[in-house]
């Protein structure tokens, strides 16, 4: 896995806290930014997807979207 190195200035009081909780802030901080990744690219799509659905409003059969519907479950 390829890594860098970043910093954080926190107050003095958080960091003693999370000390004295024997709390391993890199492995927080790794998580919390992933976390903070994923909502932002989910909302990214669901912008995309909702631009998408506009555009493509009143242009495909309702029929088609049914069969493409119950074809995707009975893949699963």
């Amino acid at each position: 896995m390829d890594t860098v190195i970043i910093s954080v200035r926190i107050p003095r009081r958080v960091k003693e806290k999370l000390e004295k909780m024997d709390v391993n802030m890199s492995e927080i901080i790794r998580k919390l930014l992933e976390k903070y990744i994923e909502e932002n690219e989910t909302r990214n799509l669901e912008k995309r997807l909702g631009r998408l659905r506009e555009h493509l409003m009143g242009k495909i059969d309702p029929n088609l979207i049914a069969m493409l519907i119950r074809e995707d479950r009975e893949y699963r």
